[in-house]
Parts: structure tokens; C-alpha cells; sequence
């Protein structure tokens, strides 16, 4: 397991990586920026990014145009932007996969901890364990003891080289339950899957999930975040479920290449902040399902050290890694 304490200096080296080049914040930006977005277009995540950008552009009176560079669990857009000039004109928005990369690929050609500087946390959502509605459990322990009764006999469904694949494949390990990994481009195929029939296990966000929830297409057993959500308030959490400690969740933040000038950060940084205390950025963001998180560089740094290691370990324990 990944120690914080190693972590850290990571990060700090990225932030004062970018005090390389001196460069005034008031000079920023002059030409339009390229937001690289790791997702297919279309995706919750890709919305996220679409909605901060179309605020972000008003906030630095320039175009934020969103690139999206999905593929290889989002590696490859990963991997451009971490190849960009650190100028400030090329940024990335991610997710979570940001830290389950460096654990899950065996032969990533660069650290991400390395090659960005941390800029803004920006969302975090819920995840939610969903079924269809023919099966006969309702929380997170009936789905261990159906699992356990009827061996061989389960499909989880999910994107391929993605944090709920993670939670997914740890949750079958750790229970010691035979429920069957199926592989997707995306997740929203394996929900496809589920409404005909081959897959009865999916965690998705409750962004995307919650429309065919409310429908009773699917049904709802467990949410993964602290506390129940608004939107499911009958629908217990893992900690409630019997998994104390256990708290994790869907979020996404922004970061610049590795070398990009601290008063460069520190614009975006404000520039993110003041888009995400905006009334209209607010009720957007409510209407899919997140809230926002709005801190400072310093701020996203130690969330980022918090986070590495436990999806290191969640990694190690499901034995999950991909070449």
C-alpha cells in the first residue's frame, strides 16, 4: 500500500514544479484554452466537463473547448495532456481514475502524480449498486447470500479499467462470492444488458442511474457515499450495510501539466471556484445528480494524497491489473 508520506512530496514536487516558468496570471489567457476530457462524448462525466466549461469561458473571457481522448481506461487522453506545453492552454479534467490508473496499469509509461499539477477539485458524486428488478434482494448482504446460494450464476456488468470495476471486482473478493466480470467499453452498455437480461450487477453514479431507478426498470440495493442520498433516501449505504469505514465516490477535478507557472494554477484555480459558487452552475450540477467542491490547490492536493493509496489497496485486493 502506497504510504501518504510518499505521496505527498509528489505532489508538492508538481506544484513547485510549476514555479519553473514565471508567467503573470494577468497575461492569462490570451487564445483559447483545450480542456482534454478522457470520456466518450455523451458520458456523465463528459457533461460535467461541458457544463465547467461553458462557465469557465466566462470566467476567463476566452473559449474552453472540451477534447475528448477516450480509450484504455482514459490513459491515452491522460497521456496526451500530460505531453502538452505546461502553459496553461492545455488542461485535463478527470476522475477518479486519475489515482486507480498508476495501481491498475502494469505498463503505464508515465506517473500521473508526476506529470500534473493539481488545479481544482470540482464535483463528487454517488455511486449506487443497482439490479434488475427480478432479483430477489434488496441491500447489499441479500446480494452476498443470493450469490453464495446460487454460485456461477451472477453477471457484473461494468467499463472496462474503471473505478467501479474496482469496488466491483473487491466486493466479489472480499465476500469470496462467483459472481462473473463482464467487461464493457462503457458502462451505460452494461446497463443496456441489464434491461435484456445478461447482466444482474452494475455500480454506476447516481447521476446516471437514478432516471431508470425512479422507472423501476432497475432497483437500487446500496449507495457507496457517507450518507444516504436525497434522491434514495430508502436505499442504505455500505457503511449502514455491514462495511464500516466504507466510503467512496464519484469525483472529478482539473489539473495542468507539470511545469505549468503557479499564477497560471492559482487563475484556473479561481476561475474554477467562482464557476462552481455560481447559482446557474449550482442548480446544473444538482440537476445531474453532483455537488460541487470548491477549495484550493492545496486543498485538491491532500485529497488527491488521501485518495491514492486507498484505491491502491482496493487495486491490490481485487487483483485487477491490466497491461
Amino acid at each position: 500500500m502506497i504510504a501518504r508520506r510518499t505521496l505527498m512530496p509528489a505532489l508538492m514536487s508538481a506544484l513547485l514544479g510549476s514555479l519553473a516558468s514565471p508567467a503573470s496570471a494577468a497575461d492569462y489567457p490570451a487564445r483559447p484554452v483545450k480542456m482534454i476530457a478522457p470520456f466518450t462524448a455523451g458520458s456523465p462525466v463528459d457533461v460535467v466537463a461541458r457544463l465547467l466549461a461553458q462557465h469557465l469561458t466566462i470566467q476567463l473571457k476566452q473559449s474552453v473547448v472540451v477534447e475528448n481522448r477516450p480509450g484504455a481506461g482514459t490513459t491515452i487522453g491522460m497521456k496526451a495532456a500530460s505531453l502538452a506545453e505546461p502553459d496553461g492552454y492545455t488542461i485535463l479534467f478527470q476522475s477518479s481514475s486519475f489515482v486507480v490508473a498508476p495501481a491498475m496499469y502494469k505498463n503505464l509509461d508515465y506517473d500521473p502524480l508526476k506529470s500534473f499539477a493539481p488545479v481544482a477539485n470540482i464535483a463528487w458524486g454517488s455511486w449506487v449498486t443497482v439490479v434488475p428488478p427480478a432479483l430477489p434482494v434488496r441491500n447489499p448482504q441479500e446480494l452476498i447470500a443470493h450469490a453464495k446460494a446460487h454460485p456461477g450464476t451472477l453477471n457484473f456488468g461494468f467499463g472496462q479499467g474503471t473505478a467501479p470495476q474496482l469496488v466491483g471486482e473487491w466486493f466479489n473478493k472480499t465476500n469470496r462470492l462467483e459472481i462473473a466480470s463482464v467487461p464493457y467499453k462503457g458502462g451505460m452498455q452494461a446497463i443496456t444488458d441489464m434491461l435484456g437480461g445478461t447482466i444482474q450487477l452494475n455500480i454506476g453514479t447516481t447521476a446516471t442511474l437514478l432516471p431508470l431507478i425512479r422507472e423501476g426498470k432497475i432497483r437500487a440495493i446500496a449507495q457507496w457515499g457517507r450518507s444516504r442520498e436525497t434522491d434514495l433516501p430508502d436505499v442504505p449505504t455500505m457503511i449502514e450495510s455491514g462495511f464500516p469505514g466504507l466510503s467512496l465516490g464519484f469525483w472529478v477535478g482539473l489539473w495542468a501539466p507539470t511545469g505549468t507557472p503557479a499564477p497560471i494554477v492559482d487563475e484556473l484555480n479561481r476561475a474554477t471556484n467562482a464557476a462552481l459558487g455560481s447559482p446557474e452552475m449550482q442548480a446544473a450540477m444538482q440537476r445531474l445528480g453532483v455537488a460541487p467542491s470548491i477549495g484550493s490547490v492545496k486543498d485538491f492536493a491532500g485529497f488527491i494524497a488521501e485518495e491514492a493509496p486507498k484505491w491502491a489497496e482496493i487495486v491490490k485486493v481485487a487483483g485487477v491489473q491490466i497491461d
